[in-house]
């Protein structure tokens, strides 16, 4: 079950930042979305989209690897 939960979230980061870059993508390739006002708000919004689901999905690795490394560390001693 914790592995479920655990590829979940990393799953919907990912889909987040894809998003993110299909906004951006959009934006250069003139595809306006009617829900955003303006161009420019459209490629913000997705740039931060891209960036909040990358940093989730660094810091979920940054911190799995501090743990494992913890880990390593305790058993040689």
């Amino acid at each position: 079950m914790k592995r479920i939960v655990a590829a979940l979230s990393l799953f919907l980061p990912g889909i987040i930042a894809a998003i993110g870059i299909k906004l951006m993508r959009d934006t250069l390739f003139d595809e306006f979305h009617p829900i955003f006002v303006h161009t420019g708000i459209q490629f913000s919004i997705g740039l931060l989209l891209f960036i909040a689901g990358l940093a989730f999905l660094a810091g979920f690795i940054v911190y799995r690897d501090r743990k494992r490394q913890a880990q390593k560390k305790q058993h040689t001693n």
